[in-house]
């Protein structure tokens, strides 16, 4: 090769994301390209296959560096350990039709702004666009920033003004239509790819053609019964595949079809609305959201109205989520930074189900489309199915290095049956076709197809426990997983959450908990307007829907939730809803609540609040409820009992979830002036009412299958995002730290002012009762003497947040390895937290399984080894397994086909190369012999041989199937 990467033409796209790639230019040469089509011919074409398998040597041998800026060609570069090269030939969109429009600013605003993408891709005077496609996404070049920049996404550097003046009135159809030709269709298509095109790819595969060039080079020796065993085996391996690539493409199109036929109302610039195919839809539309059930056909951003959606999809929990518009006023930083951890309530994402819109007096709801086509979130889920993460197994490096080793082997008899034949003066020609048997001798052409033998087995034998894989060749890799991750919530515990009991605040120490039975006994007050009125549950065909939370409190009033016309729960609106005694109701002395207005929850802010007005009376009163420690911060403390604290401890140790409640009198205010008072006024010097306690308890199956993984010394680990010492008190309780096991409490912080980042372990106690000693005690650990195996690995489990692996990991790196060897419980972890936790787990070199319930947990059931989702929603499938037993029962299952068939692999393996071995050794004997093997001694002896393998094979592979006993037989 002429060429090698130049690394002043380096550059990035995706910069600090998982599919990062480093990006070269080039330019064709036709002086080099003459030279590569007689190479072609000269070759007979196996250059050009060549370059088929290897695409860089493709662009080194045909190209000439360049600058980006004026490459023709690009060559792409994977970031991982395996610098995967992909090649890309560069494009131009032309937009002659709109060139006045284009060079006269006044006639196009939003193309023209500075800040646009599509207008600094656009090259003057000639009005062309250049772009590449990578991964079905579109990437044009910015002449401004002379780098590609993703396109098919509005600018996130937009504030929360710009989006309102700049979008809310719609684009004009002409700005509509350049869009529509740079950012492309709003589409999500997945080819469903014909026969004869799989066919050719996949017998372009390396050892396919070697193994019909096997074929061939026997046909012509006259071994035709050898050569037909052979060719029909490749046959039906080949078949086999394709049927299975064929049916996984054809159901994930099907998922998706239906997202390009969709109906959507689009507003102009101009006051015209009309409707139109959801294809059509371009960054900046602004689209009506109007009636119910409907699904989104991309991502948009809320600026009119309120929404009630499904984001089953997302979460894999079917509950009604707010959707609330975005403000208006700021103009100082981008929306999403002003926004915080909650900008995604005003996110309606692609493939999500609307279930309710509601309007407001500025019109119907309206949403400005953020991102469309592949770019949404529904067509990443699709992009990281089509183009899932690489392999790395070491299964598969150490059969390449041995291919290359039998191959030097080969060259070695080759050489020797050169000498012995050019001895007796044999012919040329026979020479060679004897030397190629010998090299199809010691290279055995069946072993690629024994090496799947165990996968075929183990996915049928998955199939039936009804537990499926769109990922067979990770079957092998779950024989090797030493590390299990599991999230805690419908994972480990039921979905759904049980009220325990009720805890009222008498001022400066609590009452006595009335428990679920004894609810009857609480009297018309705050405490029980707040359970009443403090929600977010609506009514959906007859049905309340919401978070089992919420269900569960104000099911347990006995009230019945009645709503307007509108039928939906707002935020900016009034009388939408009203709650009022059911028929066994023990509490009918009023007519019931009406919810004025409603700041819903806020997972940034741990709480909501109500504004409610008795029906009939005439005061408004707020009430709050969510973390306890938050609600209690919004509270006189006179009104705090003091042992506030310990009673939390107390019942979050014990795994229980606890919610806070408190409410206030809104004195000198009216329904007219809700919209004009600040939330931090409505929500200020509160009375704290008590404690609502809820019980999440554990599966029947948890239990039992983590025993059975901890005898099998595969080390369990839960991530999760719920509280910590409720996870960890979960984590005892399944046995995933055993009871005499101490749990450390790993607490860092950020450098604050003049203070450095600090980094502090606290032992956690499990009292009793609220009168014990202190829940936390200081601890001193040497991390050392856990490195010299001074303490069993065993005597500790560290528990964090995800705050303080953040802070670990920014300012104390060096420890965060030794923390991961002996950490448990990671709580408050962020979707892209796990991802991350299960990463440095793969450092430490642990082969990682993560089970999760939803598509929240997608980064993290990618990033695994081997992830399964419980889940059945959709973006379920973006997991490399899925079980429709909602329970953990399927990970032993899966492990224990898993190592079924890696142990097959590995003996498979082991027999077909000594079988080529002593095959190879034999007519090396043979030639020296001056004889070869006849045909039907070739095929009785494969015969034989591959008969026993078989019986041999199939018999080991039911036997590990049912036992962990296997585990000593898999090297690590």
């Amino acid at each position: 090769m002429k060429s090698k990467v130049p690394p002043n033409h380096q550059a990035m796209i995706n910069e600090g994301e998982e599919n990062e790639m480093e990006i070269f230019g080039y330019r064709l040469s036709a002086l080099w390209i003459i030279l590569c089509v007689i190479g072609y011919c000269l070759s007979g074409g196996v250059l050009l296959l060549l370059f088929y398998w290897k695409p860089e040597w493709s662009v080194w041998a045909n190209c000439v560096p360049s600058s980006l800026e004026k490459a023709n060609v690009i060559l792409l570069r994977s970031t991982d350990e395996r610098k995967k090269y992909t090649r890309k030939k560069v494009r131009w969109i032309i937009l002659d039709q709109y060139k006045d429009a284009l060079l006269c600013e006044s006639k196009c605003s939003v193309i023209s702004d500075n800040d646009s993408i599509v207008n600094r891709a656009i090259r003057r005077p000639d009005v062309k666009v250049k772009f590449i496609r990578v991964q079905k996404i579109r990437y044009v070049w910015d002449y401004s920033k002379k780098k590609f920049e993703k396109i098919g996404t509005l600018e996130e550097d937009h504030s929360c003004y710009s989006i309102h003046s700049k979008y809310g009135s719609g684009l004009t159809t002409e700005e509509q239509d350049i869009r529509r030709l740079v950012c492309g269709h709003n589409m999500i298509e997945v080819e469903v790819a014909p026969l004869w095109k799989l066919l050719i790819n996949k017998v372009l595969n390396l050892f396919y053609l070697y193994q019909f060039f096997t074929v061939v080079l026997w046909l012509a020796e006259g071994y035709l019964g050898y050569a037909i065993a052979i060719l029909l085996l490749c046959c039906c391996t080949i078949t086999l595949s394709l049927m299975e690539l064929r049916q996984q493409s054809t159901k994930l199109n099907n998922l998706v079809k239906a997202h390009n036929n969709m109906k959507v109302n689009i507003c102009r610039r101009d006051g015209d609305c009309s409707q139109t195919e959801s294809r059509h839809l371009v960054p900046g539309d602004i689209i009506i959201l109007s009636g119910k059930n409907f699904f989104m056909s991309c991502d948009a951003i809320l600026i009119n109205g309120t929404c009630i959606v499904n984001e089953g999809m997302l979460t894999g929990e079917c509950i009604p989520v707010t959707k609330t518009q975005l403000p208006h006023g700021d103009d100082t930083m981008p929306w999403m930074q002003y926004s915080g951890e909650d900008y995604k309530r005003h996110v309606l994402f692609c493939g999500t189900e609307v279930i309710r819109t509601e309007s407001t007096a500025q019109g119907p709801a309206r949403a400005v489309v953020l991102r469309t086509g592949f770019n949404t979130t529904k067509g990443d889920m699709v992009r990281s199915i089509l183009y899932p993460k690489p392999l790395n197994f070491k299964l598969h490096r150490d059969v390449k290095w041995f291919f290359i080793f039998l191959g030097f082997l080969a060259v070695v008899g080759i050489v020797y049956a050169v000498i012995i034949f050019a001895q007796r003066q044999i012919s040329v020609g026979r020479i060679i076709v004897e030397s190629l048997v010998l090299l199809t001798s010691a290279i055995c052409p069946i072993i690629p197809a024994a090496l799947t033998v165990g996968i075929i087995y183990a996915q049928s034998r998955l199939k039936k426990k009804t537990i499926f894989c769109i990922s067979p060749d990770r079957i092998n890799m779950c024989g090797q997983l030493n590390l299990f991750c599991f999230d805690k919530t419908g994972t480990l515990t039921e979905d759904g959450l049980d009220l325990m009991g009720v805890i009222p605040s008498g001022g400066t120490c609590f009452q006595e908990m009335l428990e679920h039975t004894q609810l009857q006994e609480l009297t018309w007050g705050p405490l029980f307007g707040a359970m009443a009125s403090c929600h977010s549950v609506i009514m959906v065909d007859g049905n309340l829907q919401g978070d089992p939370l919420d269900l569960k409190m104000f099911e347990a009033t006995g009230w019945v939730l009645k709503t307007t016309d509108e039928d939906c729960c707002k935020e900016n609106s009034s009388g939408s809803m009203v709650v009022h005694p059911g028929p066994g109701a023990w509490i009918n002395t009023v007519g019931g609540i009406n919810v004025l207005f409603q700041y819903p929850f806020s997972s940034a802010m741990q709480r909501m609040s109500v504004i409610t007005e008795v029906i009939g009376g005439d005061e408004l009163t707020v009430y709050m409820k969510g973390a306890p420690e938050m609600v209690a911060s919004f509270c006189r403390q006179e009104t705090v009992p003091e042992e506030f604290s310990a009673v939390l401890e107390n019942y979050t140790f014990q795994g229980l979830r606890v919610i806070g409640v408190a409410y206030k009198i809104l004195k000198n205010a009216n329904r007219d002036d809700l919209e004009s008072i600040e939330r931090e006024q409505i929500e200020s010097d509160m009375e704290f009412l008590g404690l609502l306690i809820l019980e999440n308890r554990l599966k029947p199956e948890t239990k039992p299958v983590l025993e059975e993984l901890n005898t099998a010394n595969i080390r369990t680990v839960m991530i999760t995002g719920d509280n910590i010492q409720t996870a960890t008190t979960v984590a005892k309780n399944c046995g995933m730290i055993p009871e005499d096991s101490k749990v450390i409490l790993v607490e860092a912080q950020g450098p604050d002012n003049c203070s450095p980042a600090s980094i502090t372990w606290k032992v956690l106690n499990y009292p009793q009762s609220v009168n014990d000693d202190k829940l936390l005690q200081e601890i001193s650990i040497n991390f050392e003497d856990g490195l010299d195996g001074k303490f069993r690995s065993g005597d500790y489990h560290f528990s964090m947040s995800g705050k303080t692996y953040e802070n670990v990991e920014k300012y104390f790196s060096d420890l965060l390895p030794k923390l991961l060897m002996n950490g448990t419980v990671f709580a408050r972890m962020s979707p892209g937290q796990k991802s991350a936790i299960i990463d440095e787990f793969r450092k430490l070199d642990y082969y990682v399984g993560m089970c999760g319930d939803g598509a929240n947990d997608c980064a993290a059931l990618k990033m695994a080894n081997a992830g399964i989702s419980l889940s059945v929603q959709e973006a379920s499938v973006a997991a490399p397994f899925n079980s429709h037993i909602t329970n953990i029962q399927c990970v032993p299952e899966l492990l224990k086909e898993g190592r079924a068939a890696l142990v097959t692999s590995f003996c498979m393996f082991k027999y077909m190369s000594m079988f080529g071995l002593i095959e190879y050794i034999n007519t090396l004997l043979l030639y020296w012999q001056r004889n070869i093997f006849g045909n039907n001694q070739f095929l009785v002896h494969d015969f034989a041989i591959m008969f026993v393998i078989f019986l041999t094979r199939r018999f080991e592979t039911r036997t590990y199937a049912n036992t962990f006993a296997a585990m000593e037989c898999i090297s690590a």
